[in-house]
């Protein structure tokens, strides 16, 4: 990802700085135009520095001993963090005298510098504004306020939401895979079927921040309930661990005298833990 990010930069035509824990990943940068920085150290001359590593861990790994040298640099972090760790790098910066703004990547190194691409900022409102055209280059770029973990946030509920809906697919492959059916072919009716369901989020949306789950035209919970899907996948032999747990979460609220309520409700049980 920090290599896509240094290329969109020297593509856009920036002087661009790069400096790689292992020195070798940075030569094909240089051949397309980069400087490459010896240390650390010697990266901090930038006007803008762009940290992009593995987790918060190596961010200190690398930063602290030369925390002496950053006092009034600026500091764009785009490595992918907890809410609580970005907040703790932005308290540690400000420690440090370091304008900090954090970042959520949510695209893949392929996707920089496409229309698909976009990055959340969290942090220095003044970095934000003062930098957005040059965050512009990677992708749309959108600032979510001064707590520096709500960009994190964001980007870790997306990837939620992303990796739940990735499971489901991996569990429909593994039920008709069992029947002898292809996942390419499986793919093909997944990717057709699922965009018609992206109305439903807003409308559940809706329904959530409403409050009011006895909404009429809603799917009930009873009648969400997942035992045919649950039965058939122990038929083909599957594992029913992914289906399992939307069903728990259905029962928990069914179990607490809200069968009749729609779908949505769901939601009341990953909010609280227990039934609501």
């Amino acid at each position: 990802m920090g290599s896509a990010l240094a290329r969109a930069a020297i593509t856009a035509g920036h002087p661009t700085t790069v400096w790689n824990r292992t020195a070798a990943r940075a030569a094909a940068l240089v051949e397309e135009g980069a400087t490459v920085a010896a240390d650390p150290v010697e990266a901090l001359a930038a006007d803008l520095i762009v940290v992009c590593l593995f987790d918060q861990a190596s961010v200190h790994e690398v930063l602290d001993p030369v925390a002496h040298q950053l006092a009034g640099r600026r500091v764009v972090n785009l490595t992918t963090t907890s809410p609580e760790g970005a907040r703790e790098l932005a308290s540690w910066a400000a420690g440090h005298g370091v304008d900090y703004l954090d970042g959520g990547i949510m695209a893949t190194p392929e996707m920089i510098a496409t229309p698909q691409s976009a990055i959340l900022y969290s942090g220095s409102a003044a970095l934000f504004e003062d930098h957005r055209t040059f965050f512009e280059i990677w992708g749309s770029a959108e600032y979510f306020g001064d707590d520096a973990g709500m960009a994190s946030l964001y980007d870790l509920a997306l990837l939620s939401a992303m990796y739940v809906m990735f499971a489901g697919f991996f569990h429909g492959a593994a039920m008709v895979g069992a029947a002898g059916v292809p996942a390419k072919e499986f793919a093909a009716r997944t990717a057709a079927w699922l965009p018609a369901l992206m109305p439903a989020i807003a409308e559940y949306a809706t329904v959530i921040d409403g409050g009011d789950y006895s909404v009429a035209g809603q799917q009930s919970l009873i009648f969400s309930d997942l035992t045919d899907i649950v039965n058939a996948s122990r038929d083909q032999g599957v594992s029913t661990e992914v289906v399992d747990v939307v069903q728990r979460l259905i029962h928990r609220q069914i179990d607490a005298g809200h069968g009749s309520d729609g779908f949505a409700r769901v939601i009341e049980s990953i909010k609280n833990g227990v039934a609501a």
